[in-house]
């Protein structure tokens, strides 16, 4: 089954990745949390919630902002790595990254 993970920085300035059962392969959620977890630290991303705890939604949304919008733009291994996270973490046919509205959908 294939997913598509849409990234918007707002109007005009959406990026789409088809996610492949081929790029997920050997992928679990664990791993997924992991990586998205070590990109939220290596990009010094803000916890949303002030008590600490950070969601899963929040590290997708975080990471997405703090990555950058030029890294989906040029659409290479990073942002196609990150959708595929996305991918395996919500496990959904289609999903929204909305960094401008902090959103997910």
């Amino acid at each position: 089954m294939s997913h598509t993970v849409i990234v918007s920085f707002g109007e005009n300035r959406e990026y789409e990745f088809l996610v492949h059962d081929a790029d997920v392969a050997g992928l679990d959620k664990d791993q997924a949390r992991s990586w998205l977890a070590k990109e939220f630290d290596a990009l010094e991303c803000t916890p949303s919630n002030p008590m600490g705890k950070v969601l899963a939604l929040d590290m997708i949304l975080n990471v997405a902002k703090y990555g950058g919008e030029s890294r989906f733009q040029q659409a290479g291994e990073w942002a196609r790595k990150f959708a595929a996270i996305v991918a395996v973490v919500l496990a959904r046919p289609v999903m929204k990254v909305d960094v401008r509205n902090f959103t997910v959908g």
